[in-house]
């Protein structure tokens, strides 16, 4: 008995291509629904939206195109990296001398006796020379 034919072909080299691309077809469909799941772990928190985009990369090739046009643009290492770069440079900002007023949140120098914005006292002033004293 001879193998069932594919789209009615009887030759076996051309059955054997065709079968042949099929799988591969098949074998590309099932990486590419591993890899949007894998993506959308690195890029989304909500464990939902996982499964909702790999749910959509089911559809062959068409899920896996729409998720990556409404993918987010970064993965969530890179947006908790830039925070900590954020929070580092505040840090380095406030180390350069600028600190805020306790009285209205204001922002001071250290050099500054009293507050800009709201006249309170901050530090007082050296008898001899006028420079602010720290308390």
């Amino acid at each position: 008995m001879a193998p069932p034919a594919i789209f009615g072909i009887d030759s076996g080299g051309l059955n054997l291509f065709i079968s042949l691309l099929i799988l591969s077809l098949v074998l590309v469909w099932l990486a590419t629904i591993y890899w949007t799941y894998a993506d959308a772990r690195r890029r989304l928190v909500d464990s939902m939206l996982i499964g909702c985009a790999t749910a959509a990369a089911i559809f062959p090739f068409v899920g896996a195109i729409v998720y990556m046009i409404v993918r987010p643009p970064e993965f969530l290492d890179d947006v908790r990296e830039r925070e900590l770069e954020m929070l580092a440079s505040q840090a380095r900002v406030a180390q350069l001398g600028f600190l805020q007023c306790p009285e209205c949140r204001g922002e001071v120098e250290r050099e500054f006796v009293r507050c800009p914005s709201c006249r309170q006292r901050l530090k007082n002033p050296c008898v001899r020379c006028s420079r602010p004293l720290d308390p």
